[in-house]
């Protein structure tokens, strides 16, 4: 009581501050603390010691530094930085602790480089396989989405850095980002759109992005429907809104709208909406300063919370950056997040005392990741690629040879284009791979696409030529080893801001080089890295197929753990994997990748949820990942538990055996399924889920509360939660599709 006490006196003395601060600013130092005044930074007022509000990019890393107002960075060798896993790492290791790690490690890295602000975690649902930004994102589940953004909030806010989770609302495709309008209907954007950030507000998040797409009409930057009424009125949130860079397009939505501080790509700072625009027409009378007050009253607010002004000032945080602790987080969550897609005749682990000569085939296995992608993109103090993370491993003894396998085409000369204004003007946004746009977007990336579609300047035959010469000596490199590792994938000229890809399809002509691996060496271990899935043509001939996210600075050597025996995989697939995009709800029921308007006809039948209702017939299912242990399921229970002085929770318990001769971690899952519906009820929802560590042998009960939430539908017609009439089955497995316990209960609404 007495600590409760205390923080609600701490939290009304900065209340009556922020007034006695704000009595004393003019219109015009207000109007400097709403709106950039660098490309990542607002104005301070130095005569009342308040300082600039300063943000960085980004969800994998603190960026390089900019100069304040140009696109060109400036730092020398000061400003390399720890390079995390992405949040579809973080997401596959379904690891609460890790996620808090991944939050610790960044914002001690933000806050070491001077930030403020660190805009991250993304946590918008995976709609579509094909958006470019997935590999910033978690899953295509909210309930998962929920359960991590919680820790790695809390692990950023430690170090005294504001958290600013994003892009909100639905923001689920590159294509047209700024101007598409994106349909909704209210259950769905309750059920799965809005959960994750519902629950990052309730955990006390400081910070939130608005999206750059229009949500059912209204701009997500300035939407009053989506700022006003959803996030402050019915969330109750105080904190900071900002807009994304460029998000902003009308002067008086903005100051009517709940966003605090706009962003934008341009040096024009006095050109932004909220800046000398809003000033006239405050003092024309047109738009009332009591809406600048509230805006400033949040920027002040959010500082008190970091302690940038006032009393606690001395004692703020100073974090730091590239320090051995954060280099092991990496790696271990990059451990963790390496998943075992297929593993027949226990084909791995390698046994590295028996290897004599190894053949790496693929352009992943010693491409760097870390400087591409967009905003996402940073300067790694260092990146482990899983070619060095082969050889560190095995050492002098074993001859590992490298083949490119195919050709990632260079891309033609860029210029001096600015790719982050650009990509902000109307037809911003592209799918990436046709070869009209095979050089648009990033200075730093490759083209996209296949050898014919290489850059200007050369011909198809050569680069035809070139990639297949390029494959005969990765063919005549596969005969000759003893053991073969394919590594490829994708990269970020198809995982990027900006743009989306235009199928599922491996690109570089890969499929046809792993079809011929595969007949030259059936035992070929097939790696994919890759920030979104990919189809799998071959998937029936391989053995052995591990799938690796971005792994951050140690990912290539995890991976080599993984494929060597040193470390048991336990990541698990936080996305259905299809075998067609024609299988994906978003393009067989909604729309995806149009400019005008985008449908998300299939409303909550998103992901496992539609894929699991009808049964379709994928390469991978959520949720799954195997281990080189075996786990066994006994005795499950389900006990009827109270929950905010009411019924309508169960507490569920597993035993969970390691039936096996090694030690390994399990993620056991689950899942409410009612038993009867309208059709309009998902099969079934994962409503809880924990990860354990089994010794060889060794068993352990797994207890979890199930919500009241976990038997709930939006009702649209009363606007609110309701409790599904009727019998749930709740099932617990290692997968949604790997049930191993099944228990009916009677849950019927009062």
């Amino acid at each position: 009581m007495a600590a409760e006490r205390n923080a609600y006196e701490t939290r009304a003395e900065h209340e009556a501050e922020i007034e006695a601060l704000l009595a004393q600013l003019t219109l015009e130092e207000k109007i400097g603390m709403i709106h950039g005044a660098g490309l990542f930074r607002t104005a301070g007022v130095e005569r009342l010691s308040i300082p600039p509000l300063v943000m960085s990019d980004g969800p994998m890393g603190v960026r390089a530094e900019f100069a304040d107002n140009e696109w060109r960075t400036i730092g020398t060798t000061d400003d390399y930085v720890s390079y995390l896993p992405c949040n579809s790492a973080v997401a596959s290791t379904w690891n609460r602790t890790l996620a808090k790690r991944a939050g610790e490690v960044l914002g001690a890295e933000a806050r070491g480089r001077g930030k403020d602000v660190i805009l991250a975690p993304g946590i918008n649902i995976k709609r579509s396989p094909l958006c470019g930004r997935n590999f910033e994102y978690m899953s295509e589940d909210p309930y998962l989405i929920s359960e991590l953004v919680l820790p790695m909030v809390e692990g950023i806010q430690e170090n005294d850095v504001a958290a600013c989770v994003k892009h909100f609302a639905v923001n689920v495709q590159e294509t047209e980002r700024l101007w598409v309008d994106t349909e909704v209907l209210e259950r769905a954007l309750e059920e799965i759109y809005f959960p994750g950030f519902r629950a990052a507000v309730r955990g006390g998040v400081y910070a939130l992005m608005g999206a750059y797409n229009r949500l059912n009409g209204a701009h997500c930057c300035t939407g009053k429907k989506l700022l006003n009424d959803t996030l402050r009125r019915d969330w109750g949130f105080d904190g900071l809104i900002v807009s994304d860079w460029g998000g902003v397009h009308d002067t008086g939505e903005a100051a009517e709208s709940a966003l605090d501080v706009e962003m934008d790509v341009t040096a024009d700072f006095d050109g932004y909406y909220m800046a000398q625009a809003l000033l006239e027409k405050v003092r024309a009378g047109e738009i009332a300063e009591a809406l600048i007050d509230e805006k400033v009253r949040n920027v002040l607010r959010l500082m008190f919370r970091l302690h940038m002004i006032g009393e606690g000032r001395a004692g703020r945080k100073s974090g730091t950056y590239n320090s051995r602790e954060h280099r092991d987080a990496a790696l271990d969550i990059a451990r963790e997040s390496v998943i075992l897609l297929k593993n027949e005749e226990a084909l791995l682990p390698l046994d590295e005392k028996k290897v004599k000569k190894v053949a790496v085939i693929g352009q992943n296995a010693a491409a760097i990741h870390s400087n591409g992608g967009g905003s996402a993109e940073i300067k790694a103090l260092y990146e482990v690629s899983p070619l060095l993370g082969i050889k560190e491993l095995l050492g002098g003894n074993v001859q590992v040879c490298y083949a490119p396998g195919y050709e990632v085409p260079t891309e033609a000369p860029q210029g001096e284009l600015n790719w982050q204004a650009d990509s902000t003007k109307k037809d911003g946004g592209t799918a990436s791979g046709k070869p009209e746009e095979a050089c648009a977007g990033k200075p730093e990336e490759v083209c996209a696409g296949k050898p014919e579609e290489a850059c200007a300047g050369e011909s198809g035959d050569a680069a035809e030529d070139r990639s297949a010469a390029y494959r005969q000596a990765a063919l005549q490199l596969a005969k000759e080893c003893d053991t073969v590792i394919f590594v490829g994938g994708l990269n970020h000229t198809f995982d990027s801001e900006g743009r989306d890809r235009k199928d599922l399809a491996l690109p570089y002509g890969q499929d046809a080089l792993i079809e011929a691996l595969l007949a030259v060496n059936p035992d070929t271990v097939v790696v994919l890295l890759a920030g979104s899935p990919v189809a799998m043509p071959w998937k029936e001939r391989a053995k052995a197929i591990l799938f690796c996210y971005y792994a951050g600075m140690e990912g290539g050597y995890a991976l080599a753990e993984t494929l060597f025996g040193r470390v048991n995989p336990s990541g698990k697939l936080a996305e259905s994997f299809p075998a067609s995009i024609a299988q994906c709800p978003a393009h067989s029921i909604g729309t995806f990748g149009e400019k005008d308007v985008v449908r998300c006809a299939e409303g909550v039948m998103v992901g496992y949820r539609h894929y699991d209702t009808v049964g379709t017939e994928l390469n991978f299912c959520f949720g799954h990942g195997l281990s080189y242990s075996r786990f066994v399921y006994r005795d499950m229970k389900v006990v009827p538990a109270e929950e905010d002085g009411g019924a309508g929770a169960y507490t569920v318990s597993v035993t969970v055996k390691n039936d096996s001769k090694i030690g390994g971690s399990e993620v056991v899952q689950f899942y409410a399924a009612p038993l009867s519906g309208n059709g309009e009820q998902p099969h079934h929802a994962l409503c809880g889920f924990r990860k354990i560590w089994l010794d060889a042998g060794a068993e352990c009960e797994v207890c979890v509360l199930l919500t009241k939430r976990a038997f709930s539908y939006y009702d649209e017609n009363v606007h609110a939660f309701v409790l599904w009439r009727g019998g749930f089955e709740i099932q617990a497995g290692s997968s949604a599709r790997d049930i191993r316990l099944r228990r009916k209960i009677e849950h019927t609404c009062k």
